[in-house]
């Protein structure tokens, strides 16, 4: 019967729709944009029970898929990434230019941590939530054609919590990159290490400030 609830499909819109909608707004009018990362490993927990036990029970030691990170793969990621680093630079300097290098001038020793941090602490748990739950866990739901573009519609809207513009507007097209690299390979640890990059480099070149707490305040 529990099993049942939980592969419902009213159940799962539901879900789709707390996870997706009605959290980051609570986030938002509450401004508990400084617990996002309480938050996120909260939910990333309970997506990741569902997962256990309800989709990929046999292959749960496999999501991370570390024989997808091929020359071709990585050849492709790498230089998606260096071009768009640039696209990021010329923002940031143009648009942004107080920001720019912003973590370098005041908080140096701050980046090396961001660089340690952010791929496990924040980038893993996003991708398993957008790519590896909701690509297993919506199928039934969510046309294939559609599938890629819903995960980064949520995807962005879970970055309006941060109350600017960057933040959606970076992700809407970060969501769309990442998810056609799982759709792809199917490598949780693949996307993790693209959104890592990215992640990362946003926090080098000074727009991250955008994507933290601190940028509400």
């Amino acid at each position: 019967m529990t099993k049942l609830l939980f592969l419902n499909k009213y159940y799962k819109f539901i879900e789709i729709v707390f996870i997706g909608l009605i959290i980051p707004s609570i986030i938002l009018f509450n401004r508990l944009a400084d617990n996002v990362i309480l938050i996120l490993w909260f939910i990333t927990s309970y997506t990741f029970i569902i997962f256990y036990y309800f989709h990929k029970k046999d292959r749960i030691l496999n999501i991370l898929k570390f024989s997808s990170f091929t020359k071709n793969n990585l050849s492709i990621i790498c230089i998606r990434w260096f071009v768009l680093s640039l696209v990021i630079f010329l923002i940031t300097f143009y648009f942004y230019n107080d920001k720019l290098f912003i973590i370098q001038k005041e908080a140096p020793y701050l980046l090396i941590i961001i660089f340690l941090v952010y791929p496990i602490l924040s980038a893993l748990p996003q991708e398993f939530i957008f790519t590896t739950f909701f690509f297993s866990r919506y199928k039934d739901l969510i046309s294939e054609k559609y599938i890629i573009y819903m995960s980064a519609i949520l995807f962005m809207f879970a970055h309006v919590l941060f109350i600017n513009f960057i933040a959606p507007f970076l992700s809407i097209f970060g969501g769309i990159i990442f998810a056609r690299t799982y759709k792809k390979t199917g490598s949780l640890a693949l996307v993790t290490f693209e959104h890592a990059l990215y992640g990362n480099t946003l926090f080098f070149m000074g727009l991250g400030y955008y994507f933290w707490g601190g940028s509400v305040n």
